[in-house]
């Protein structure tokens, strides 16, 4: 079943390339001197065939088809192919290979695996009735019948399979998603239980103390605050580390997006390797900046390509940097001289990491370019690629 309107255009063309090989009985229909009832009675059945068949097909791409509807449309074109062979000519016979193929489609394997045997044989058997092409009917018709019909089988099957390993996925990140969300509660439970059943418990305290006792509820007021503020930090820190991206997921995520959006991706190895000397919160930016450049290009580039790079930079101290590039093939960058709200939040979260960004036209014609570098720490000297250098044209983030 297609998931949206591109593919169900893609496979409306692809049946409609496929009812070209009718060219064979509608020559023979426009003949001259073909009588005019051979061409009313023509004319009736092949469009009640091409109507069976193309209600079956779509019917079966679009929802779930009726006993009636799944197991009587092959019949009657069944019928209406050996009829017409039989009366019109052996032109017909490539009636049955599109019955072939709709057993194929719509009929379950332990069905259709008889099914498109018994069309072949029906056509041979019709075929037999025209001496004057015996033994060419049997490749031209025959083979292909069977050919085919299994073919489709085997395609269908592919479909099925590809369905279920969709299924799968989408089971599995709602797993990991709850799994994610019992860890969160379990850990904010371990860290905020114990200090609010404290808190708890010395604010009964400082109420009871503060008529006759001030000074010891003061000092409860302060384990109180002491207490309060310990938990917030440890709050703050499992939440940062719950949020931290990394370049890796980022990449699956990034991969995900592109390809929904029909953008080919090429995607650096290199991002899904660990680099020595890349401090944490360096990585987190990069990933920040791979998602914000990947956003980007779905969002308003129209591109077709995108290509995702990884490579180390040495400068002229002796410092090394880590630098992501991110190329499309897009529209390019906008006229404004001013970056957006997306870029100038990038450029500040680099600041922080002593990181910076740069922007503007592909390297290479037509397209958009983002890079942003951050420091790595001291290692040895290897011969990295160098990324690819930038225009230094300010362009605008268009979100």
């Amino acid at each position: 079943m297609p998931r949206n309107r591109r593919q169900a255009v893609a496979k409306t063309m692809w049946i409609g390339v496929w009812l070209l090989y009718l060219a064979g009985p509608v020559g023979r229909l426009l003949q001259a001197g073909v009588p005019t009832a051979e061409r009313i009675w023509g004319g009736l059945g092949l469009t009640l065939f091409v109507l069976s068949y193309v209600v079956l097909v779509f019917r079966h791409m679009w929802r779930k088809m009726t006993s009636l509807l799944q197991y009587g449309a092959p019949a009657l074109m069944l019928a209406l192919a050996t009829a017409l062979s039989w009366t019109l000519g052996f032109p017909w016979l490539v009636l049955f290979i599109f019955t072939s193929v709709a057993c194929a489609v719509v009929l379950p394997w332990r069905e259709s695996r008889w099914a498109i045997p018994l069309v072949t044989v029906v056509l041979l058997a019709v075929g037999a009735r025209y001496p004057e092409i015996r033994g060419y009917y049997l490749f031209a018709y025959g083979l292909p019948s069977v050919g085919v019909g299994f073919m489709m089988v085997g395609v269908q099957h592919l479909i099925h399979t590809t369905a279920e390993l969709r299924a799968a996925r989408e089971e599995v990140a709602r797993l990991a998603a709850n799994d994610e969300r019992l860890r969160l509660a379990r850990d904010l439970h371990d860290l905020l239980g114990h200090s609010l059943s404290l808190i708890t418990l010395k604010s009964e305290l400082a109420g009871r103390m503060l008529p006759d006792r001030p000074s010891d509820a003061a000092r409860q007021v302060a384990d109180i605050e002491q207490v309060s503020r310990q938990a917030l930090v440890d709050v703050r820190e499992a939440v940062t580390g719950y949020r931290r991206p990394r370049l890796a997921v980022e990449l699956a995520g990034a991969r995900t997006a592109l390809r929904t959006a029909g953008v080919r991706v090429v995607a650096d190895p290199a991002l899904e390797g660990e680099y020595q000397g890349l401090a944490t919160d360096a990585e987190s930016v990069l990933a920040w900046a791979l998602r914000e450049a990947v956003t980007n290009v779905v969002r308003h580039s129209g591109a077709h390509r995108c290509e995702l790079l990884l490579a180390e930079e040495w400068e002229a101290d002796e410092r090394r940097r880590l630098c992501l590039t991110v190329i499309d093939d897009g529209a390019g960058p906008p006229r404004t001289q001013h970056d957006g709200n997306g870029l100038s939040g990038l450029r500040e979260r680099l600041a922080l990491a002593e990181g910076r960004l740069e922007t503007g036209p592909a390297p290479h014609g037509r397209g958009f370019a983002l890079r942003a570098s951050v420091p790595l720490g001291t290692a040895p000297r290897s011969a990295a690629a160098p990324a690819p250098e930038i225009s230094p044209e300010p362009v605008i983030d268009p979100a």
